[in-house]
């Protein structure tokens, strides 16, 4: 078993990939290939792999896209370009773009061969090990303080805390991560935090939402447009331009129309756009993090995602859960929102009591964690202040009591038609009077109600359509409470 660091030689010249793999063997294992096909294959199969050494013109993706695409397979990869004299600048640009070094054909020095390669290996094991030290503090600090960085989120359940994890873990590479989960889940807040956490944490965030526009108008909003491009044009920068240096978000991903999926593919893989109506490529160092409610890869199957975009979005994928599948997170969730509309509202609202937050915990929550977020606002702006009772819980949140009766509650219509109400007085029935007045009428329909529904209240008042805090008003000022 070899002890040396694995090298690829990527060259479609056979001969000098044989010469360049003899002069560096004594000292590391070689491997090689003829295109950036063959090698993407070799970087996947070979972990361990410390450097891979490439000619820029070959047959497929040239040089500098293999650079970028063995890094983001495996970032912890050493790489030195090999151009002709006269492409120098191209290669300056190379080494922005990840290379680490370059050399010039034809290579008459193999001694500057071995040094050039050997300092590219040392620099990635210092750099390897300095990223080693950074994760011992982080883990640290995370020990001291595990949300940092993820005070935007609420919620201890497994499912929650397997998120957070992969939160940090993304948040140090570049790599496109995709975001997937139902609608109200949180998918922005993912965006913001692998940003927030990220190197890129000073640079502009940038939020597209891309089922919002037509793909006219989407092309232009990620790319910009030059003066007189289409109708009332003007010189304005895209939002790749404009997230240089920073993070993209683009959410509803699965929606962007198949032609701007095709200009879409190239950017990731090039990092090179133009405006709409103008010819001159642009650069832009961004990291991508994209946003779904929608099965991609049914998508894919379906032929309305490209499989190759599809693949390139999801190096990383983040999966958030459904509400109803964290239970254990909806009082925290309830308990932090009423804080914040209580601030917002005067701070009457002091709390939810045991019943009220039952109802809440009871509830399946199809519109997730946005849901619940607009149900606690209604219940603190329409409260009188005090506790949240099951009274200011909405009637459509509250489950029905499980009595012995099996029937459900009547409808509006059924109060006024219903054979029961009439054939069957209860007590509350013998305290009318004959209607007399509005006031009479109101109060016989709602002790009918009551009447129908064996006096259970929710009932009665899913059947009068009013809350059930009305209801025990009203009984109250009728001394009936």
């Amino acid at each position: 078993m070899t002890n040396k660091a694995k090298i690829l030689i990527v060259d479609d010249e056979k001969p000098t990939r044989d010469v360049m793999a003899r002069v560096l063997a004594p000292t590391y294992e070689c491997l090689t290939a003829s295109d950036a096909e063959a090698a993407l294959k070799l970087v996947a199969a070979t972990p361990d792999l410390a450097l891979i050494l490439t000619d820029y013109k070959m047959p497929g993706d040239d040089g500098v896209t293999l650079i970028r695409k063995a890094k983001a397979a495996n970032g912890a990869l050493a790489a030195i370009l090999i151009t002709a004299f006269g492409e120098i600048e191209l290669a300056v640009e190379a080494m922005k773009d990840g290379a680490d070094d370059f050399l010039t054909k034809p290579i008459t020095d193999l001694g500057e061969l071995e040094q050039r390669v050997a300092k590219a290996i040392e620099r990635h094991a210092l750099i390897k090990k300095s990223a080693a030290l950074e994760e011992k503090v982080e883990a640290l600090q995370s020990q001291i303080n595990p949300r940092e960085g993820l005070e935007s989120f609420t919620g201890k359940s497994p499912a929650m805390e397997a998120v957070y994890r992969l939160i940090r873990r993304a948040a140090k590479a570049n790599a496109s991560v995709l975001v997937e989960g139902p609608s109200g889940t949180g998918k922005e807040l993912v965006a913001r935090a692998l940003h927030d956490l990220s190197p890129r944490r000073d640079g502009p965030f940038v939020a597209v939402e891309c089922a919002a526009l037509p793909a006219t108008l989407l092309e232009s909003e990620l790319f910009g447009s030059v003066k007189g491009a289409y109708t009332d044009a003007v010189d304005r920068a895209g939002c790749f331009e404009t997230a240089d240096g920073g993070t993209i978000f683009l959410d509803e991903i699965g929606e962007i129309d198949p032609a701007v999926q095709v200009k879409l593919l190239r950017v990731l893989e090039t990092h090179t756009f133009q405006r709409v109506g103008e010819t001159k490529n642009r650069k832009s160092d961004f990291r991508l993090v994209a946003a779904t409610n929608r099965d991609l890869a049914a998508r894919v199957r379906e032929g309305a995602f490209r499989e190759d975009l599809y693949y390139r979005l999801n190096v990383i994928d983040i999966h958030l859960p459904a509400l109803k599948e964290r239970p254990g997170d909806i009082a925290l969730l309830a308990s932090r929102f009423l804080k914040e509309y209580a601030k917002e509202n005067g701070g009457a609202v002091t709390g939810i009591d045991a019943a009220a937050m039952k109802a809440l915990e009871d509830y399946d929550w199809p519109g997730n964690v946005r849901q619940l977020r607009n149900v606690i606002e209604k219940m603190v702006v329409l409260s009188g202040g005090g506790k949240l009772t099951l009274d200011d819980v909405p009637l459509e949140i509250v489950r029905r009591d499980t009595s012995d009766d099996p029937r459900p509650a009547p409808s509006n219509s059924q109060l006024s038609t219903s054979p029961t109400l009439h054939s069957q007085p209860s007590t509350l029935n013998s305290q009318l009077p004959a209607p007399s007045s509005l006031a009479d009428v109101e109060k016989s329909q709602i002790l009918a109600a009551l009447a129908a529904a064996r006096n259970n209240k929710s009932k009665a008042a899913v059947a009068l359509g009013i809350s059930r805090r009305t209801l025990h008003r009203k009984l109250k000022d009728w001394g009936m409470s």
